[in-house]
């Protein structure tokens, strides 16, 4: 029986830090699965007008069909999950096939902010950060990741991602089994690395 871990927070919190850290540690007893790919599809619209998308609203995810994923693996199916291409804002035409492992992490910013998808992780995690530095680290990442401008990445955190964030996101820090402040966070590493080892070993 798997152990599905969620690992939610702001943008730019250390989220993926924390998840690649987990990775590294127990190896292919790791499985993850990213919230971000399930982004709804939106090849009704031109690019232009995917750009002016609220990606930071509940509403822009497919989370039904993420839940029906974690509900497969959980009986020991595999799953082909989507792939989302950020440079066009929409799913690509790719898909990863997550297979079962003992245990399977699902990060994303909204993990915890839907019950249904909530109930299913038996460990609930909340990575925070001071604003100021999620928002430098989004910046860095979407210039040199995914082929953003800097007045872009700014209009978007001013008029989505930070009203959003404190709408939609910090709310569920207060349903989070642990939070930690920093995906660097040794002791809390060693904590849920912990866990994770007890929980494996039974």
């Amino acid at each position: 029986m798997s152990i599905f871990i969620g690992i939610a927070g702001g943008t730019g919190s250390g989220k993926s830090t924390f998840t690649n850290r987990l990775k590294e540690a127990f190896g292919d007893r790791i499985s993850v699965v990213y919230y971000d790919n399930y982004y709804r599809r939106r090849d009704d619209l031109p690019f232009e007008e995917r750009k002016k998308i609220n990606y930071d609203h509940p509403d822009a995810f497919e989370t039904q069909m993420l839940i029906d994923h974690i509900h497969a693996l959980k009986e020991g199916r595999a799953v082909e999950c989507p792939v989302y291409d950020y440079t066009v804002h929409n799913r690509s035409d790719k898909t990863v096939i997550i297979q079962p492992a003992e245990v399977i992490l699902v990060e994303g910013i909204m993990v915890l902010q839907n019950k249904d998808l909530r109930d299913l992780l038996d460990i609930k995690v909340y990575v925070e950060a001071d604003a100021d530095e999620r928002i430098l680290r989004r910046v860095i990442r979407d210039v040199k990741e995914r082929g953003r401008d800097v007045e872009g990445i700014a209009k978007q955190y001013l008029t989505t991602v930070k009203p959003m964030h404190y709408l939609y996101v910090e709310p569920t820090r207060a349903l989070a089994d642990i939070v930690i402040n920093s995906g660097l966070n040794d002791v809390a590493f060693d904590l849920i690395k912990s866990k994770i080892t007890l929980l494996l070993q039974k």
